[in-house]
């Protein structure tokens, strides 16, 4: 009886077991594979957007379509018709379709754009300098696009620079990701994959656990008799 007691403790916890490990394998693959499809990182290599994002700063994304982004988001697009190549471009969301964009009253730093007839406060801006350039431009969105600048207002090349593309706007279709500062999210996410790495670990040791007390407990072979 106590053999077979302890035999039945083995399997039990050889069960704990594979619950455990493929518990710690699920979650930690799955936390790397939603992780992978729902956002992503880059780096910054250009001023467009300094202050706000500076070269070398690393950034993440989330991966959202275009119809999703308001103003005053970040977002990273591909236009490879306008810039020549087909890497993200980061800028801001200024107008979104129906908008319309109006650059400016006031000047200099009293200058402001306005969206729909309303002054926009615009605190990112480099310098407090919305204009940049000094040019006016009154744009019309189309519906399905957006009005994008860069916060370095006098050193981004942005819609402001393609009047005849489609009246500076672009595709939101090109729109590959939102800019997040949530530092929680990577946080969150390698939480659960060390979570899971940890489970896995704890199930692979039950199993040896397991393994060596079932040898244990194993029924000995009598020893053969010689009969004559």
């Amino acid at each position: 009886m106590g053999r077979e007691t302890m035999s039945g403790k083995g399997r039990g916890l050889g069960i704990t077991a594979v619950v455990v490990g493929l518990s710690g394998v699920v979650l930690a693959l799955g936390s790397l594979v939603y992780a992978g499809n729902s956002y992503g990182s880059s780096s910054i290599s250009s001023q467009s957007m300094s202050p706000t994002y500076k070269p070398g700063d690393r950034i993440i994304f989330e991966k959202v379509d275009g119809s999703e982004v308001h103003r005053g988001d970040v977002v990273l697009f591909s236009a490879p018709d306008r810039y020549g190549f087909s890497a993200n471009v980061m800028q801001r969301v200024v107008g979104v379709g129906g908008d319309r964009v109006v650059c400016c009253t006031g000047s200099g730093t009293d200058a402001r754009i306005t969206v729909n007839g309303k002054p926009l406060a615009e605190p990112y801006v480099n310098q407090g300098d919305v204009d940049g350039l000094h040019k006016t431009y009154d744009v019309k969105v189309p519906t399905g696009r957006l009005f994008l600048l860069g916060d370095n207002r006098a050193n981004s090349r942005d819609s402001r620079f393609f009047a005849s593309d489609h009246d500076r706007t672009v595709a939101d279709s090109a729109v590959r990701g939102r800019v997040t500062d949530d530092r929680k999210v990577p946080i969150a996410f390698g939480t659960a994959a060390i979570g899971g790495v940890i489970l896995a670990l704890v199930g692979v040791g039950l199993g040896i656990a397991a393994f060596v007390r079932r040898r244990r407990t194993a029924p000995v072979a009598p020893w053969p008799v010689r009969q004559v």
